[in-house]
């Protein structure tokens, strides 16, 4: 089982340092894209901009929790791992201003950096890999799957879920995974027609492997329904399947 640091909750931090709010700090295997299988140090934020129905970190988008750490808290934890990796993810990393400066000191203690955005924000950093995962309509809440039940963000999600502009700069900036979660075949279209949307608008060549195809599910039972099926989707048309190895190593508990 990977080691989940104890974020221990503040209700100040040292006003000299910058701080962000942390939902996790952790050790583990990097579970998807391109580098699955990697050591990593993990840095979880909280706060999304969207609200897709099946997040796989709930605390950070539908009911956000965390601690504040200052950005000297959060580089010593790293510290702390033998891994040269570090994954900064959430909810939406990029909606934080320090993250930007969190990224900058990991890149001048050598590390390599891959933050998991889902595409609305394009920030200006040392970014060694962009795993993007823009959101399909399948991932907007509905009346029947909506976590809690009241509809307020379906409208907000679905205006905001795409922007193409911003797509495109963060594809022209950095190595980039365009990274799919696919409920089922019907996903497939549209994802076919926003990856040509996205070509069309930016100056660097996509190749069909720098997108990735992922089975929804963030538990083993789930990913027994999805994953085969999005395995052939992949191979039918050119595309990268990517596992979710920590679901498969360690079904949803925390800190994998």
């Amino acid at each position: 089982m990977p080691v989940n640091t104890d974020v221990k909750a503040k209700t100040e931090t040292d006003s000299s340092d910058q701080s962000l709010p942390v939902n996790e700090l952790f050790y583990s295997l990097q579970g998807e894209g391109k580098l699955a299988g990697t050591p990593s140090v993990f840095v979880r934020t909280s706060g999304c901009n969207l609200r897709c129905w099946f997040c796989d970190s709930y605390h950070t988008s539908w009911e956000p929790t965390h601690a504040r750490m200052t950005l000297s808290e959060i580089v010593a934890k790293i510290e702390s791992h033998d891994a040269n990796h570090v994954v900064v993810t959430g909810g939406e990393p990029l909606v934080h201003d320090d993250c930007v400066t969190l990224l900058d000191r990991l890149a001048e203690a050598g590390y390599h950096t891959t933050v998991e955005t889902n595409g609305t924000i394009f920030r200006d950093a040392p970014i060694d890999l962009a795993s993007v995962s823009p959101k399909l309509v399948s991932s907007t809440p509905t009346a029947e799957t909506d976590p809690k039940g009241d509809g307020e963000w379906a409208s907000r999600h679905e205006a905001r879920r795409i922007d193409v502009e911003e797509l495109a700069k963060l594809v022209d900036a950095y190595e980039t995974q365009l990274k799919f979660v696919v409920t089922d075949d019907s996903d497939l279209q549209e994802i076919e027609k926003l990856v040509s949307r996205v070509r069309d608008a930016t100056d660097t060549a996509i190749r069909d492997t720098d997108v990735l195809l992922m089975p929804e599910g963030a538990t083993r039972n789930r990913l027994d329904e999805t994953r085969e099926r999005v395995a052939e989707l992949a191979m039918e048309h050119g595309y990268r399947y990517t596992p979710r190895l920590h679901v498969d190593l360690w079904n949803d508990a925390p800190g994998t």
